[in-house]
């Protein structure tokens, strides 16, 4: 008989009661030996949070097409660098430079009718077969044209450099979601054992507004981030090996703590933390032991060091962070961000108040090193599987900011990106702005399209690609979705 419950003991069952429960457990004893013993070792793992390397390669997250990149580099250019002065050609802002015109604009002086029409200060030029019309401040980067992808036709959700940076990194305005770079190698994983999968490179400025919010992790784990590498000095800080250490003696240590805390196979779950902890270790001496080939830029012949333009004072600094985005895709980093401009004002491509003195100050540092970037990673068959994405978080207006001056205010109606490589359709231009380069009216193509196109060069379904958070499969296209621009894939 079945014993009433009593408060605060156990209530006893007799053997019928038994069998009943048991039973119900039979048919999983069946689907145990169907799954096989991988699976249960990999939800044992799991239930003690020591799971397997969470950048491990081959993790299958969402449908996927046939990948075309392996690699993304984004050159991005903080700040919001002027289309119509770059790549957007207007022929009729040069007749209108000086005179005043109806024409709304938003900018981060909110909406405005309209203003002083500031006519392109460098003249245009065909490039390539293709007959790409391309401003003088790009002279090296005209003569790759032909590999190049524009988008002519961006548009972004804010004016405003914050929530601007966001949106093009993020997918998103506010805070607190992951980094585009976050999202490649969660739905990809890593394609290396020593080096971070997503590294960030700031300019020497500084970084840019919201700073590591640029290449959060955001809800998904923290091994996802991006991890700021440096070009000169100690390459990831905070992985200094203990004054006096030698890698021996650090290797020797490590094998000890393994070895005496039986940290071995499935005996790591017995003292998960410990072995989590080690783990880390092992991580840092391989990283502390691999970055600095990584960024040895010695190494590289004098022929490509000139390439990328390091033997001048102007281009050798942003020259130096584009050769090592070609080293680390050679050593399987998955996602490499590096930065044009920093801090505020001139120190980044925000040209509110001297366009020329900004813009070819910023140009200047960047056509080479980009232009040969390229090159060589063409000529060491990189370039099929290496995406390269140019651009900024949004562009400029054709009208003055301000009474006087050739200063241009903010524009996330209609501004200029570019991709090459990595199964783009090289020498083509998708998309148009109005006339002055206002706002985009042909093929309108927002972050998302841009993000969409992104995910599915590399192999991702942009769409089926989603990390359960806050009761909602969250994706970097959001929930209504993108479709990539399909224009542009070769």
């Amino acid at each position: 008989m079945q014993q009433p419950h009593r408060e605060g003991k156990a209530c006893p069952i007799n053997r019928r009661q038994f069998l009943e429960h048991t039973a119900g457990g039979f048919g999983a004893v069946a689907l145990t030996g169907m799954l096989g013993t991988e699976f249960l070792k990999g939800t044992a793992h799991a239930a003690d949070g020591v799971g397997p390397n969470p950048l491990q390669n081959g993790r299958e997250l969402s449908p996927r097409a046939i990948a075309k990149a392996k690699h993304v580099i984004f050159l991005f250019m903080y700040g919001g660098p002027s289309q119509v002065d770059t790549f957007d050609y207007k022929p009729a802002l040069y007749q209108l430079d000086g005179k005043t015109i109806d024409m709304p604009t938003f900018g981060r002086q909110g909406k405005r009718k309209g203003g002083r029409v500031v006519g392109p200060k460098w003249k245009f030029r065909p490039y390539g077969e293709c007959g790409k019309q391309v401003s003088d401040l790009f002279p090296h980067l005209g003569t790759q044209v032909d590999k190049i992808a524009f988008l002519h036709s961006m548009y972004a959700d804010s004016p405003i450099h914050g929530s601007a940076l966001l949106n093009m990194n993020c997918g998103r305005v506010v805070s607190g979601h992951p980094s585009l770079g976050s999202w490649v190698n969660y739905g990809l994983g890593t394609m290396n054992r020593d080096l971070p999968g997503y590294v960030v490179m700031l300019d020497e400025s500084g970084g840019p507004i919201s700073g590591a919010k640029n290449w959060t992790s955001g809800y998904m784990p923290a091994s996802l981030q991006g991890v700021q590498v440096r070009t000169q000095g100690t390459p990831i800080l905070g992985l200094n090996r203990p004054e006096g250490m030698s890698p021996g003696a650090q290797r020797a240590l490590l094998d000890h703590l393994a070895e005496e805390n039986g940290i071995h196979g499935l005996q790591r779950t017995q003292n998960p933390e410990l072995a989590s902890r080690i783990e880390q270790f092992e991580l840092a001496y391989r990283m502390q032991s691999t970055a600095p080939e990584a960024v040895d830029l010695a190494s590289e012949s004098e022929e490509t060091r000139e390439l990328y333009g390091l033997d001048q004072a102007k281009t050798a600094k942003f020259g130096a962070k584009c050769l090592l985005a070609r080293r680390l895709v050679e050593r399987g980093v998955r996602f490499i961000q590096v930065y044009s401009g920093g801090g505020h004002n001139d120190d980044n491509w925000d040209a509110h108040g001297d366009l020329v003195f900004n813009h070819t100050r910023h140009a200047g540092r960047t056509d080479r090193p980009i232009a040969g970037l390229l090159v060589d990673l063409e000529r060491r068959g990189l370039l099929d599987e290496t995406l390269v994405v140019w651009g900024g978080e949004f562009g400029r207006q054709p009208t003055a900011e301000y009474e006087k001056g050739t200063g241009r205010d903010h524009n996330a109606w209609g501004f200029t990106m570019w991709m090459a490589g990595g199964g783009v359709k090289g020498g083509t231009s998708v998309g148009q702005t109005d006339e002055l380069g206002s706002k985009a009216v042909e093929d309108r193509f927002h972050v998302r399209n841009l993000h969409a196109t992104i995910l599915h060069l590399m192999g991702l379904d942009p769409n089926g690609l989603s990390y359960f958070f806050n009761g909602l499969d969250q994706k970097l296209v959001g929930v209504e979705g993108a479709e990539p621009i399909h224009q542009v894939i070769a």
